[in-house]
Parts: C-alpha cells; structure tokens; sequence
C-alpha cells in the first residue's frame, strides 16, 4: 500500500472519529431526540410523538412552572419521565375536588386532558425540587403518587423545545 493510500485512509478514520466525538458531546451536553411511549402527556403529547429536548437551557434561565421537562423518575433514576412542572421550590400544591390549587390560588389549566378525580395534598416543594405532574391527570404515574414525591434539579436532564414528529405537529413547545 502506497503513502499517500495510508494517508487517505488515516485522514477518513480521524474525520469519522472526530465528527462521532462531536455527535456525542452536542447528544450528552446540548440536545437529544427523545419519545414518549405513554399517553401521561395527551393531549399535549401522543403515543410516540418524538422532541428534541434542551439540555442546555437551564444552565441561562431558570425552570419555570409550566414547562415541560424530561428528568430521571426519583423512584429508579435509571428510568426517564415526561411531566409538566407544576410546583417549584417553596410551593404549597393542592388539590381539591378536582382543581389544582397553587400557594392558595385555583391554576387555570387548559392543557388538561379532562378534569382531575379526587383530593390530594398539600405538597409544600422544597427547595431546588419540582413537583411533576402529567397533563393526563387521570392516567399519569406522577408526583401525587411516587414515593419520593420530588424532582430535584440535578435530575432534570432537559426542556422539551420541539417536536419533530408526526408530521402534521411538527412545531415548537413553547406555549404548550
């Protein structure tokens, strides 16, 4: 085999090297393609529907209530969840008859699949935790039934900015 064959040949393995290396760091530190196997989430988010998640986002702006996050489920951390934030730290989280009430106030939800059965709490959040839960109310493994009832920040693994599929919902998540 001649030099320059062998130079070729090297040049290829460090290009596909390098470009694997930069596909694993913007994967693990930047964003990631993730799906949502259950329906926790409907209407919001379907069986199968499939994001892009931030993962960098929170290192500039801090999680809000509302936003939709995929974490490590506090139960079995080797488990990732898709919930909506609804407590942050220092809230008081209630719910009567159906109705979210947030620090004494009704939150007006209308990402709701249907209206919520039962009573549970109160949950006061402690700090730098979140309290989770899915927009299937009725359907949702969430923070009212865990038994670490918290999401601590360093669980949070990214925001679900977009969806990439199906089709005729490809669009942002903001707002949602």
């Amino acid at each position: 085999m001649s030099k320059d064959v062998r130079r070729e040949i090297l040049s290829w393995i460090l290009t596909i090297a390098l470009a694997f290396l930069i596909a694993m760091f913007i994967r693990t530190y930047v964003f990631e393609l993730v799906d949502v196997p259950t329906g926790s989430m409907l209407n919001t988010i379907h069986v199968n529907d499939k994001f892009i998640v931030n993962k960098f986002i929170y290192r500039f702006e801090p999680i809000r209530r509302g936003d939709i996050v995929v974490f490590r489920f506090p139960d079995d951390p080797k488990v990732n969840f898709v919930k909506r934030v609804i407590g942050i730290g220092g809230d008081v989280i209630e719910i009567k008859n159906g109705v979210l009430i947030r620090n004494g106030k009704v939150v007006e939800e209308p990402y709701i699949k249907e209206p919520m059965k039962g009573n549970f709490g109160p949950y006061v959040v402690p700090p730098n935790h979140y309290f989770m839960l899915g927009d299937n109310r009725n359907q949702s493994l969430d923070s009212r039934f865990w038994k670490h009832k918290y999401v601590s920040k360093d669980q949070i693994l990214g925001k679900i900015v977009f969806r990439i599929w199906p089709p005729d919902r490809i669009g942002s998540m903001e707002g949602k």
